[in-house]
């Protein structure tokens, strides 16, 4: 699979003046056989779940494979859908789906525990069926709780703290959320074909309209992307504090349709069933 030419730029400005970027394609890494998330950790690592084969990943960031674990199964280390990874400095968590839990490993990959939330009897703060999760800079665990279209907080010790996004959240209430994406104050939900902003108390902030269906988001270091299976939507976090929001899209003229992205080190990732297309981020005067 080879990479056509470079990356169509659209600008998409409002009263501030964004720098003209160039994206240079450098590479291509991965070998996967259906990869679904990935995130990087902030030692460059890369941890990509691949549903297809039930395993996690760890590469670095020249494609080396560090280790993998997984195989399809319900005991510890074992997955069946592992539809989402996210990695921070010291942890690994897996949003396990079809087993209705989250596993977390540590940065080594090696089985740490499992948070779930089945036998509790209690519909209010009971997952199932999770598709993302994420933790804040404070401790708190976040989980996507696709079988009743919210995302539902807890703190450390697991306890459940609220409910984001639910039934009882009027205008800001969730109806087909995919993913969700932590800042340091704020959730990011992509929403159909909205950006859903909430603070990390689950009050709604704003809502920003997307000129495309987003599949998925990720946040890697202040930077932000939203992609269907062939755009991209790329800003920086302080962005969503301007009253008129500024973006740049990308399309990236390649042969598989985009399932993930994210920007590390000044380089565009994105994440294809099988690999990972790695670009430069050139800024022109």
């Amino acid at each position: 699979m080879k990479l056509k030419h470079y990356l169509l730029i659209l600008l998409f400005t409002a009263f501030m003046v964004i720098p003209a970027q160039t994206l240079v394609p450098v590479g291509q890494i991965g070998n996967f056989n259906s990869a679904s998330s990935f995130s990087v950790n902030p030692a460059g690592f890369i941890f990509v779940s691949d549903s297809g084969k039930d395993e996690i990943i760890k590469l670095d960031t020249l494609g080396n494979v560090v280790k993998s674990i997984g195989g399809y199964g319900w005991t510890e280390s074992s997955f069946d859908n592992p539809i989402d990874v996210f990695a921070n400095t010291l942890k690994v968590y897996v949003s396990d789906k079809n087993n209705n839990r989250i596993q977390m490993f540590d940065k080594d990959l090696n089985y740490l525990s499992q948070f779930s939330t089945q036998s509790s009897g209690d519909e209010r703060f009971a997952f199932r069926y999770p598709t993302g999760a994420a933790v804040s800079t404070q401790g708190d665990l976040f989980i996507l709780d696709s079988d009743n279209n919210r995302i539902l907080k807890y703190n450390m010790n697991g306890e459940f703290q609220l409910t984001i996004g639910g039934y009882d959240a009027g205008s800001f209430s969730l109806s087909v959320p995919k993913q969700f994406a932590l800042t340091n104050k704020e959730i990011l939900v992509i929403d159909s074909d909205w950006l859903v902003v909430f603070d990390q108390f689950g009050n709604g902030i704003k809502k920003i309209k997307l000129p495309f269906i987003p599949n998925n988001i990720n946040e890697a270091f202040q930077n932000i992307c939203v992609n269907d299976k062939s755009q991209i939507i790329f800003f920086n976090e302080p962005n969503l504090e301007n009253e008129n929001f500024n973006q740049i899209t990308f399309t990236p003229n390649i042969e598989e349709e985009i399932v993930d992205s994210f920007v590390f080190n000044n380089k565009l990732y994105l994440l294809t069933k099988s690999s990972i297309f790695i670009f430069n981020i050139i800024l022109k005067d």
